[in-house]
């Protein structure tokens, strides 16, 4: 009877070794990788919520963040969402209406970046044929970074042109054509590469999403129904960081583009405003839209050059400002073990 028990403990805890992640979720859980398991987080310390984070999108975690007993609570009056995530462990630092469905206008260019740079294989010389649907887009488009004020060339009908020229006019300038001709190169329409768009946000358990242009602009009409939250915003930046190239143009300052065939040249201009003045800017994704109001991405690394941290913001009139005073305050606020 007594080996019997024996034998049934070092059963049981060879279970537990092998198939822990199947019993129950909890911090030292995240030591085991795979595409299903969960980490743990802290969403609103108010009450006490936590967060369960696809693996999916998330490293196993050297260092987890821990809060300083001094560190006082963080408030962004001005937006109407807004959260900072850990980038490695997948801790939010900071929730605030963090799963509110809201227009999201040109952080969309996000996601159609990810399907860019994993549908084509060589971004420089994979080359995008411009229609007519890129070059009549609505809002910003290459050659004029706000409507009606335009410094170079738009793109012309006809224009051979590579896919990595319009992926860097897409996120630096958050050129809308760029969007359309690029989803249009992949899927044959914008409809089926938004269908791509939101068959990715389901795999990666994006819950609070629905996309309806690559662009980021609403369907008149059904306004309704083009959303996402500032916490899966966080989410998709965050899965961005595996591409090197999405985050080299970032941090590109003002450049050229040009046509295949070198007849056309377009200036594009980098809308990050903190790209000279925060050293610790790793980059920032803007949009825009009167529906969706002012909003920002924004990612940043520590003095140390290990802890990397994104910040969201929708619906903030105040955007960077605000945003880079939450970058500050979460280093300021928390260590990492």
């Amino acid at each position: 009877m007594f080996r019997l028990s024996i034998v049934s403990f070092f059963v049981i805890i060879l279970a537990f070794i092998f198939y822990g992640d199947k019993f129950s979720i909890g911090k030292d859980n995240d030591k085991i990788f795979s595409k299903n398991s969960v980490v743990e987080g802290v969403f609103d310390e108010s009450n006490n919520k936590k967060s369960i984070v696809s693996k999916y999108s998330f490293p196993v975690a050297i260092y987890k963040p821990t809060k300083k007993p001094e560190a006082t609570k963080l408030s962004v009056s001005n937006a109407h969402a807004s959260v900072i995530l850990d980038v490695d462990s997948g801790t939010l630092l900071h929730y605030e209406n963090g799963e509110q469905k809201r227009q999201i206008a040109s952080l969309t260019k996000l996601m159609t970046a990810v399907l860019v740079v994993e549908k084509i294989k060589n971004l420089d010389k994979e080359v995008v044929t411009i229609d007519a649907d890129a070059v009549y887009q609505e809002g910003t488009k290459i050659g004029c970074p706000r409507s009606g004020y335009c410094i170079s060339n738009r793109l012309k009908i006809g224009e051979k042109i590579s896919a990595k020229s319009l992926l860097m006019a897409m996120l630096m300038n958050s050129a809308n054509d760029s969007a359309v001709a690029l989803a249009k190169h992949i899927a044959g329409s914008e409809k089926d590469f938004v269908k791509m768009m939101n068959e990715k946000a389901k795999e990666m358990g994006l819950k609070n999403t629905n996309f309806c242009t690559p662009s980021g602009l609403e369907i008149d009409g059904h306004e309704e129904e083009c959303y996402s939250s500032a916490y899966d915003v966080a989410r998709i930046a965050v899965y961005s960081m595996r591409y090197k190239i999405i985050w080299d143009i970032f941090k590109t300052p003002g450049t050229k583009i040009y046509s295949i065939d070198g007849k056309y040249s377009h200036k594009i201009f980098n809308t990050d405003r903190l790209l000279d003045e925060m050293p610790n800017c790793l980059g920032t994704k803007t949009g825009f839209t009167p529906l969706a109001g002012k909003s920002l991405m924004l990612a940043a690394i520590d003095k140390s050059g290990k802890h990397r941290v994104v910040a969201v913001v929708l619906d903030d009139p105040y955007r960077w400002r605000d945003a880079k005073n939450m970058i500050e305050w979460a280093f300021e606020s928390y260590l990492w073990k």
